[in-house]
Order: C-alpha cells, then sequence, then structure tokens
C-alpha cells in the first residue's frame, strides 16, 4: 500500500469510515479509496483524492486536540464522570439543568459539586478551559428502557394502517378501524395492535406510498384521519391510491378553520409554509433559488391554501390520535409505532437541518443472501458529529414523536445507532461502507425517552447485527426481535425477543411456503434465475424442518399456521405479534425489499377482505382464540417458575 492510501485508511477509521468490512455474504470487503474519499468528504473532511488525505489528517486532529470535552456527556443512571480524568485541578464551570437550576462543577477533574445524582434529561454543561469556554450536551438517563411492573405473556398483531378497510372506511383505512381492531383484540385478550409508520408521505403525483420514506419524522399523516361522516359501503379496490385518499382528506377538511398561529408551535408553522412552499417550486427544495432553498421563505414562495391545508391537517390528527390512545388505554389495549430509519431527501428534515444530513450520501446495505446487488433504502444519512454538536436533539425529537403516542415501539434497524452503511451517489452498491455513530449517546436518548414517555422499545436486530448491538440490548432493556423464518427451526424465542414468523419485509406464512417472494425476486431482478433453483431447494428443506420440529405435514399450510401460533405463544417470548393478514392465510407480501413503488405495488396493496369480514371469520376467531389460551397457559408455567425460583434463593443471614 502506498503512503497515500496509508494516511487515507489513518483519516478514514479517525472519522468512524470502516476502511474494511464483511458482507452480508460472510465476504471480506476492502473498502476502495474512492469511496473513501467520498465518505471523508461528505463527513467534512477537505478532500477531493487520496492526495489529500495528510493534510486532511492534520486539520481533523488539529480540530479534535483543539476540544478538550466531548460534545456529548453521558451520565447513566445521573452520575457523571470525571470531565478531564487527569486534570491536577478543579475545572470552572456548571451544569445548567433543564429546569433552569445549575450543579456547580468542584473537584478534580470536574466533578459536580451537588452528591445526588443528576435527574434525567438533557442538560447543558458549560466549562472554562485553558482560557476558553467550551460547552456540551449531558445526558442524563437511566441505563434500561420503561417497562410495565406487571408485564405478563403478551400477544397482538400488526398490519400496515392504510390496507385496513372496513365497510365504513373512505379508500383507505383510518383511525377509526384501527380503533375497532383494538377493541376486537382486546375482546379476544390481546393487549396490543401495531402498525407501520403513520407518517406523512408524499401523496401528489408522482406518489411515494412508503411509510418509511416520510417527508418528515416529527409529523402524522394526513390520510389517517377518520371522518363520521362519510360512512358508506366501502367499494371493492386494486390499489390503496394515496393521491384519492389525500383529495378525500383535504375535501373533509375544506371548512375546518385554520388555528391561529397563537396556538402553533414554531416548527409547525415551519413545517406547514415548507409543504406549501413545495406546491409553488417543486418537491425537490435543492432546485429552488437560493433563499427558499437555505429556509428563507417569502409570502411569494408560498402557496397560502396549501400551508392552510397542513396546519388544518396537523392540527386535527393530533386531537384524533390523543382522542385514540385515550379510548383504547380504557380498553387494556396497547398501541405499537414503528421508528423509521431515515426520512425522503426532499423531505421537511433534510431541507429545516440541512447541516445534519450527508446529502451526497444515501443509505443502505451491503450485498446479502437476500439481496446479492445490495441494497440503496433511497435516504440521506444523519452526520453523527454534527448530530452530536447540537447534543441529538433531532434524533431525541424523532424518538419522542412515536413514544409520545405509543406504548411500544420498535425501532427499525436498530443497528443504525452503532453504524450504517453509506453509498456515495453514483457508486454501485457493493462500493458503499460503514460509518461509526456514537452508539452509547443514542443509546441513552433512547432510554431516555422510553422513561420519559413509558414506553417499550423493541429493537428490530434483523440482518448483519455487530455483535455489540445484540450485546446492547438487554444491557439496556430493549427487546430483540425474533423471526420464525429465520430462526433456526429447533430455537424458540427467548424471554427478551418480541417473536413474528415475519414482518412487512418478508413473505406472509402462505406466501413462505408457496415461495411466491424467490418468483418474485427473479421477476424483478432481485436474483438470477440461474441461481433459483439452489433458493427454493433451500425453501423446501427449511418448510421441513419447521414442520418436522412442529410435527404437522409440510403440505398443510394452516396446520403449520396453527402449529406455529402454539409454538410462538408458549415460548417465553414477552410478546407474539402474527402479521394480521396471516390469520387468513394471504399469499401477497405487503413490501418487496428492492423494489419501488412504481415497479410493484408495494405499500398499495389493500387488505384482500374487508376488516368487518375478518373480524367475524370463524377460521380468523378461533386462531386468535388459540393463540390466546396458549399465552395464558404459558403464564401460568411462567409464574410457578418464578415462584420457584424465588422459593431457591436462600434467605441472607
Amino acid at each position: 500500500m502506498s503512503r497515500e492510501l496509508e494516511v487515507l485508511a489513518a483519516l478514514a477509521k479517525a472519522m468512524g469510515v470502516h476502511t474494511s468490512y464483511v458482507d452480508g455474504l460472510d465476504r471480506p470487503v476492502e473498502v476502495s479509496p474512492d469511496t473513501l474519499v467520498r465518505v471523508c468528504a461528505a463527513l467534512g473532511a477537505e478532500i477531493t483524492a487520496p492526495a489529500d488525505a495528510a493534510a486532511a489528517l492534520k486539520a481533523y486532529t488539529a480540530s479534535k486536540a483543539a476540544r478538550h470535552i466531548p460534545p456529548v456527556l453521558v451520565a447513566w443512571e445521573g452520575v457523571l464522570g470525571p470531565l478531564l480524568p487527569g486534570a491536577a485541578g478543579p475545572l470552572r464551570g456548571e451544569i445548567r439543568l433543564e429546569d433552569g437550576s445549575a450543579v456547580p462543577l468542584d473537584g478534580a477533574g470536574g466533578q459536580p459539586s451537588a452528591s445526588p445524582p443528576l435527574p434525567f434529561g438533557y442538560h447543558r454543561l458549560v466549562v472554562e478551559t485553558d482560557g476558553r469556554t467550551e460547552k456540551s450536551t449531558v445526558i442524563a438517563a437511566p441505563e434500561r428502557t420503561w417497562h410495565r411492573e406487571r408485564a405478563r405473556l403478551a400477544w397482538g398483531v400488526g398490519a400496515h394502517l392504510a390496507a385496513l378497510r372496513s365497510s365504513r372506511s373512505r379508500s383507505l383505512g383510518d383511525l377509526r378501524d384501527l380503533e375497532i381492531l383494538c377493541r376486537w383484540i382486546a375482546s379476544h385478550g390481546g393487549d396490543l395492535v401495531t402498525v407501520l409508520p403513520l407518517l406523512p408521505t408524499f401523496n401528489d403525483p408522482p406518489a411515494e406510498p412508503s411509510p418509511y420514506a416520510p417527508v418528515s419524522r416529527l409529523f402524522w399523516s394526513e390520510l389517517v384521519l377518520a371522518f363520521d361522516d362519510q360512512h358508506r359501503a366501502a367499494a371493492p379496490i386494486a390499489t390503496l391510491d394515496v393521491t384519492h385518499g389525500d383529495a378525500e382528506v383535504r375535501s373533509a377538511l375544506a371548512e375546518v378553520p385554520a388555528p391561529g398561529p397563537a396556538t402553533l408551535e414554531t416548527e409547525l408553522q415551519r413545517y406547514a409554509r415548507f409543504r406549501g412552499a413545495q406546491a409553488r417550486l417543486g418537491r425537490n427544495w435543492r432546485s429552488w433559488p437560493e433563499g427558499p432553498r437555505l429556509g428563507r421563505l417569502g409570502p411569494a414562495d408560498v402557496d397560502p391554501d396549501e400551508e392552510r391545508f397542513h396546519l388544518v391537517a396537523q392540527s386535527t390528527v393530533r386531537r384524533q390520535l390523543k382522542k385514540l390512545k385515550r379510548r383504547i388505554r380504557e380498553d387494556g389495549v396497547r398501541l405499537g409505532l414503528d421508528l423509521s430509519v431515515g426520512v425522503h431527501p426532499d423531505g421537511y428534515d433534510p431541507w429545516s437541518r440541512p447541516y445534519l444530513f450527508a446529502d451526497t450520501m444515501s443509505v443502505g446495505a451491503p450485498p446479502d443472501r437476500g439481496f446479492p446487488s445490495g441494497q440503496d433504502w433511497g435516504f440521506s444519512p444523519v452526520l453523527p458529529e454534527a448530530s452530536r454538536r447540537e447534543g441529538h436533539r433531532y434524533v431525541a425529537s424523532s424518538i419522542a414523536h412515536q413514544a409520545i403516542l405509543a406504548d411500544v415501539v420498535r425501532v427499525d434497524h436498530i443497528m443504525a445507532l452503532t453504524r450504517l452503511y453509506w453509498i456515495p451517489h453514483g457508486f454501485d452498491l457493493h462500493q458503499g461502507t460503514y460509518v461509526t455513530y456514537p452508539a452509547e449517546e443514542l443509546f441513552a436518548v433512547l432510554t431516555l425517552e422510553s422513561h420519559r414517555n413509558a414506553c417499550e422499545i423493541v429493537g428490530e436486530n434483523l440482518g448483519t447485527v455487530p455483535p455489540e448491538v445484540n450485546a446492547a440490548l438487554p444491557r439496556h432493556g430493549i427487546h430483540g426481535t425474533y423471526l420464525a423464518q429465520f430462526a433456526p427451526p429447533s430455537v424458540p424465542p427467548s424471554g427478551t425477543e418480541v417473536a413474528h414468523f415475519g414482518t412487512h419485509d418478508t413473505p406472509t406464512v402462505a406466501g413462505w411456503v408457496a415461495g411466491v417472494d424467490i418468483d418474485e425476486r427473479v421477476r424483478y431482478g432481485l436474483l438470477d434465475p440461474s441461481a433459483a433453483p439452489e433458493v427454493r431447494h433451500a425453501r423446501t428443506e427449511a418448510i421441513e424442518r419447521l414442520s418436522a420440529t412442529l410435527d404437522v405435514s409440510p403440505g398443510d399450510v394452516a396446520e403449520l399456521l396453527g402449529a406455529l401460533l402454539d409454538w410462538l405463544g408458549s415460548s417465553p417470548s414477552p410478546l407474539v405479534i402474527p402479521w394480521l393478514e396471516d390469520l387468513w392465510l394471504e399469499v401477497e407480501q405487503v413490501n418487496l425489499p428492492g423494489t419501488t413503488s412504481s415497479e410493484r405495488p408495494n405499500w398499495q396493496r389493500p387488505m384482500a377482505r374487508l376488516l368487518d369480514d375478518v373480524l367475524n371469520d370463524p377460521t380468523v376467531i378461533a386462531r386468535v382464540r388459540r393463540l390466546n389460551a396458549v399465552r395464558e397457559a404459558a403464564e401460568v408455567v411462567a409464574a410457578r417458575l418464578a415462584a420457584l425460583a424465588a422459593e431457591a434463593v436462600p434467605e441472607e443471614a
């Protein structure tokens, strides 16, 4: 390796850029110099070629050395360690708490002078060192996430709300349909309904209906709104048309007065103006004139009707969501929401916080067995150091937005708290690399928001998972994710894993048995036809192994589903969540990763049956009652084992 490349590698490592990794096919990958240059430049280095690495490394090292205190400090359980352990004398400064009070620093290394732990929250540290003032964010957080006091072995169902249409629905499922499902689940002994992200999407043509490519992670989708005056028999539809659904909502809200400016927070006003500007200047804000592009929106830049619509829609959906949460809690049902890992690059968040996003990069995944070419998820990554400099305020707000409404939040791709795979624009999917994130700080944000909002956390730790992630989840009281279709059939879910058969990104039970997903992957170019026979053979073997474990016939999918519910239900998993559509053996999956909504109707397929029919189907009812009975029996066994364990503990002398 030349000297230039050695220095480039040193720069990359200093900035948290991986120079090598093992992909999802267990192949070691040496990252190309071109990728390292592009990623380091996106992270702020002054570099356009390997020859620039020496100067860039010198500048980066100098900037790090100029700061004595890191931009973020974590005080687990409120205990902050010495700021400068090697300091000979006391540092001058204070910690300004969220409530406005201050804790002075006193003692060698800058210990807080107050003996009790810091209260949980985001505090501001101000320190004088070497004749200048440095400021940092102190995250005082519990080490473990919040959990219910008397948790039991529970169960619920998962669904895509837009697809959850009933006889009273408009063209899309809405919050009233969700409430109907929640009450039905409660009536059969379940206590959770979890849905895909309820975040705003781009609904005007070309529509982008993916709930995982939202306009913002800080607001709600107006498409979920329920209107009492629109009860009618729902006509059969082949596609969930978000553009038509958007028109229905606009019509329903046309006469609703806009809230007064005095009642609106600045963020909502800015969001509505941004959406109004997109209506006038175009969706891609990067092509706007300089002033609006940089956040300066004048009256001529904003469509006032569009601005008004989003003010009304967001105010209305907030009220409806609060009422929904209160009503379903009275029925003993919890709501589960998904925290999407990213946001659409044309969305509000990158426009309002351009300093936070690497606009020349896209997040994805390297090649793996499911996607041999790799994946591009289409959104820009958050810059780790920029997030640290603002004390992770945006990340915290994104989590809190979900947690304030949900009782359970599933963190999509929780590996993002430790690393993300960045692909430079214009590069092939396999030409990216991983970038390290400040895991301890981000886990602290997650545990703090969990406690503040009394919300349990589930981490989606599927795919290529670094060992440190699987170690961090139990340490912080975060449930992992168990997928029966990926797990060894002889290994049931543990007491720390939420159990599913699959997710929105995987085949349904019936689709998995039929191999429908394999056919689709070949059709859309995600799987080479020459490799398909081997994949089908592996699937057949997987079905036979699972069937043997469950002692059922491999050819009887209904029998397999029943035995699978028994098996998962009898496990120590704290929560078992079948996909609602699996309960009547739906074959098609809601999304095929690696395809766009223009290629395949991802996120646009309504449930094959209206919710009314589903909830009155004797077969579906029998299956949920069966799951509930198995869960109740497992709860009895768990309680007996816990009592025996308690009796076995010798009393202290």
